[in-house]
């Protein structure tokens, strides 16, 4: 299984090097206040959300492991297409996606850890987090890629906008049926589950949405940042958050990513449903 997602995470980080200019980072200098909205969303906000919901529920040792990793990796990769259909601002999505998906490499280590550690604790259970490896994946499957495809983009501009219209409708459809295989694969894991991982996944996309927008509106952003903040903190990085859980060298833990695959569907659902309200406003 491992060896169908990383693929497809390798595609995806292309897809965004090959969406990235200068612009996407002097947006940086230009807007800093919504950049740093943005990041607190995605990096503090949903983790905190997530580590008291799984607290709350008591999820068992594994799901919130999982649940917490699908917190911990934002950026996903159809952010910068909701944004557009919300008539957000499509330039400070792509930012955002390009700047967490490099900061990420190293928090999620640092996170994961932690909830490693306090898992263990509470529940008995060693759960080891190969620190250095993680690191090493988040490398090779983010960083690498991501620059090939800004090289890419950067030497060869009118090629990397028709391989980027390829792979951007290719990328959807690859998550979905990443997705279905694991669906198939954990049928029964799934079944015993929903109930608990789909109202805690729910509520944790729809607090943390209401969260950013609230920030977003206390620090005065206008309507077309507002409404890209909460996308692209509702929107985590799916296949990244199962790399992780599945990997052989990380968790080697394919029912930890089971929170990630319920999230790719519930994450969808509600984004679309938020964006019509929007459009209509």
């Amino acid at each position: 299984m491992i060896w169908i997602v990383m693929p497809i995470l390798i595609v995806l980080m292309f897809l965004l090097g090959t969406d990235l200019n200068k612009d996407s980072f002097t947006n940086v200098a230009r807007n800093p206040r919504a950049v740093i909205i943005g990041m607190t969303g995605q990096l503090l906000i949903l983790p905190v959300i997530a580590f008291v919901l799984a607290c709350l529920l008591k999820l068992p040792p594994v799901y919130f492991m999982g649940i917490m990793l699908i917190a911990c990796c934002p950026g996903g990769s159809s952010s910068n297409v909701f944004s557009m259909l919300a008539k957000g601002d499509v330039a400070l999505s792509v930012t955002l996606t390009a700047i967490s998906s490099i900061v990420t490499m190293f928090t999620i280590p640092a996170i994961m850890e932690f909830v490693s550690n306090f898992v263990s604790e509470q529940s008995g259970i060693d759960i080891n987090l190969p620190f250095g490896k993680l690191i090493v994946q988040n490398i090779v499957l983010l960083f690498v890629p991501l620059i090939l495809g800004i090289l890419f983009r950067k030497f060869y501009p009118d090629t990397a906008a028709k391989v980027n219209k390829i792979l951007g409708k290719l990328a959807f459809p690859a998550l979905m049926t990443l997705a279905l295989i694991f669906f198939l694969q954990y049928t029964e894991e799934i079944k015993a589950n929903f109930a608990v991982l789909g109202i805690t996944i729910t509520v944790l996309i729809l607090a943390a949405m209401l969260c950013s927008s609230l920030l977003s509106r206390l620090t005065k952003s206008n309507t077309a940042v507002r409404r890209t903040i909460v996308i692209e903190v509702g929107m985590q990085n799916a296949a990244q958050a199962i790399s992780i859980a599945s990997s052989p060298f990380i968790f080697n833990n394919g029912e930890m990513a089971l929170p990630a695959i319920i999230y790719a569907l519930l994450m969808n659902v509600i984004l679309l449903i938020y964006v019509a309200v929007v459009k209509k406003s």
